[in-house]
């Protein structure tokens, strides 16, 4: 007679068990990341992070912002709205400004739009088009070095992707490097105005 089989007990995953124990008050905040700031609020005396910004203990980053790029980004004390943020298969769109050095050809937009081969893979496909430069564009502190001989030029990007500074190495790979980079919005949430250092409350959307 064969030896019954042992059943074999599932192994819960804490991850995900945080994601399903929602705070009885979600809170989202919208926040004007400044260029230098960490997306992080412990560091260095000497580095600039997000506890002086931002005045919520209990809020962390949905995603990150590099040091040197600005705009939009989304704090919440929410795991499920952090995790629809975060995780790829939700393919949340995110909305960029990038001021390139020089003027991308036709070939090169095409490029973008259809996908462009990084060290990590083709990147998946997007929406790339000129813009103006973006109306009531605030000060970049410091400056953009920029080249007298060379002109710049505005582009907006929607990708679905959140690969580690991929609209840099984006433009970088079809020959105009981003000199400035400013996110406008993620999912339903836009700047609206805001200067860089303010933030604002919303309410939650799932």
């Amino acid at each position: 007679m064969p030896a019954p089989q042992r059943r074999r007990s599932r192994v819960r995953s804490p991850a995900k068990d945080a994601m399903k124990v929602r705070p009885a008050n979600p809170k989202i905040v919208l926040l004007n990341k400044p260029f230098g700031v960490l997306t992080q609020f412990s560091g260095d005396d000497s580095e600039h992070t997000l506890k002086s910004l931002v005045p919520f203990k209990d809020v962390y980053p949905a995603g990150r912002l590099d040091k040197d790029s600005e705009g939009l980004l989304v704090l919440t004390n929410d795991g499920v709205i952090q995790h629809k943020i975060t995780d790829p298969k939700y393919k949340m769109p995110k909305l960029y400004w990038a001021q390139v050095e020089g003027i991308p050809t036709t070939e090169a937009l095409k490029a973008l739009r259809d996908g462009v081969e990084l060290n990590d893979g083709v990147t998946a496909p997007a929406e790339v088009f000129l813009m103006d430069e973006p109306a009531e564009l605030w000060p970049r502190v410091p400056p953009i070095r920029e080249r007298q001989a060379i002109p710049t030029t505005w582009l907006c990007l929607r990708i679905t992707e959140g690969r580690n500074r991929q609209v840099r190495r984006m433009t970088a790979a079809v020959g105009y490097p981003t000199l400035r980079l400013i996110r406008a919005g993620v999912g339903p949430w836009t700047l609206r105005g805001m200067q860089p250092g303010e933030w604002r409350e919303e309410p939650s959307v799932w």
